[in-house]
C-alpha cells in the first residue's frame, strides 16, 4: 500500500485532517508507518488518544524515524502506550529482495 485506500467520509472533521496528515508527513517511511496506522485505527481512537496522537506526531519525522526504527533510544515524554502501538504497527508493502523481483519479472538474464 503506497497511498490512502480509506475513504474518510465517515470520518468527522478532526480525524479527516489527522488522517490527511498521516499521509503528507514529508518523509515517506513516516507517510507508511502514520498513514497507514491511521487508516486502521483513526475511526476508533478516543479524543484521549487523538489528543496523544497529534503530540507525537508534532515531532520532526528525522527524529520520528530514528524512535520507531531503533536507532535512538525513545526519550522519555513518548514512552507511552500510543507511541508503544504506533511503534508495533507494521506497514503493508511487500519488502523488495531479488527473489521478490524475478518472481514479479523473471529472472535476469
Amino acid at each position: 500500500m503506497t497511498g490512502l485506500s480509506r475513504s474518510s467520509a465517515d470520518l468527522d472533521p478532526r480525524r479527516r485532517r489527522i488522517l490527511y496528515r498521516c499521509w503528507h508527513r514529508g518523509i515517506r517511511e513516516m507517510d507508511l508507518v502514520f498513514g497507514q496506522f491511521a487508516e486502521n485505527e483513526i475511526a476508533s481512537l478516543s479524543d484521549e488518544e487523538l489528543d496523544e496522537f497529534e503530540k507525537i506526531m508534532a515531532e520532526e519525522d528525522q527524529d520520528l524515524n530514528r524512535w520507531i526504527t531503533g536507532a535512538d533510544p525513545v526519550p522519555s515524554h513518548l514512552q507511552t502506550p500510543m507511541f508503544e502501538r504506533l511503534c508495533k504497527y507494521r506497514p503493508d508493502f511487500d519488502i523488495v529482495t531479488i527473489a521478490s523481483l524475478a518472481e514479479k519479472h523473471g529472472p535476469r538474464s
